[in-house]
């Protein structure tokens, strides 16, 4: 027996010919091709997919706008309607806080949602590239443009309009930064409920709106009733809006330090979240 495949008989001529090596091999599978659709992470692909998404997004100016100018611009209205008066200094911290996280949630779900109709993510998923690797990407590519957007609204708020915080500003640029990416990390995992961009933006009242009533902006948490006190705990925007009142009224890191952890950990369970419920397209 010949070590290419076993001898067969040639029908025709009677002459022996070895087997196909390809049928003994057929079953060989390529590691990084096993590896595929895993939630298994890689560096280098997930830089990959974090420089094309954000290659992506430089050349959308809409998006750009939306992100940068349009939080800048509701913050300015509003200095300039209170101008004179506390309420700046009082509320600025928390609408620095809060107006990332709503634009960064609602770009993240249409941005991912289109990646999947547009039929881009399922060429992706053919590659020897992971699910992990994906999510990540997209997750670090959208927190880059959230930590420029959180810059950018903070030095606006305390450089252009006035806004005074007792705290460190550091923190308060720690705390928006962290919101903004607290966003694109709900906007992924909403992303894989909706089949539509119109359905991601539908789902914003859904996952926002709840927590907006309840995380203490329009009114003490202590003076909830407590149904509503036990569902706050349970919400991430809730302590990202705690951190930014004790930065606002002079707290230090060691004020918001158990705070932040909370945000970041929900971060990191919204990503594994999407990691898990990816899909190549829509059903």
């Amino acid at each position: 027996m010949s070590a290419v495949g076993p001898a067969v008989q040639d029908e025709g001529s009677g002459r022996a010919r070895h087997a196909s090596a390809p049928a003994a091999t057929a079953t060989t599978t390529d590691p990084a091709t096993h590896e595929r659709g895993q939630g298994g992470l890689n560096p280098a692909l997930t830089a990959a997919t974090a420089r094309r998404v954000l290659t992506q997004l430089r050349h959308d100016k809409r998006t750009i706008a939306l992100v940068v100018l349009l939080p800048c611009l509701l913050i300015g209205l509003i200095a300039w309607m209170f101008n004179g008066t506390p309420v700046l200094d009082q509320f600025g911290p928390l609408l620095v806080g809060l107006f990332p996280l709503v634009v960064m949630f609602l770009v993240t779900s249409v941005a991912t949602l289109r990646e999947r109709t547009s039929g881009t993510l399922e060429r992706l998923m053919t590659l020897p590239i992971g699910r992990g690797d994906v999510v990540v990407g997209y997750a670090l590519a959208f927190a880059v443009l959230a930590a420029v957007q959180a810059l950018v609204i903070v030095g606006f708020a305390v450089g252009v309009c006035g806004m005074d915080v007792a705290g460190p500003i550091g923190l308060v640029i720690l705390v928006a930064v962290l919101d903004a990416v607290l966003g694109c990390a709900l906007g992924l995992g909403a992303s894989a409920l909706a089949k539509t961009e119109f359905q991601a933006v539908q789902l914003m009242p859904l996952v926002l709106f709840p927590q907006l009533i309840t995380c203490g902006l329009l009114m003490p948490r202590d003076e909830m009733p407590a149904v509503l006190e036990a569902i706050s705990r349970v919400l991430p925007l809730t302590y990202g809006v705690s951190a930014l009142q004790d930065v606002a009224a002079g707290g230090g890191f060691a004020d918001v330090r158990g705070a932040v952890a909370v945000i970041v950990g929900f971060i990191l369970g919204a990503i594994v979240l999407g990691t898990l419920t990816l899909r190549r397209r829509t059903a």
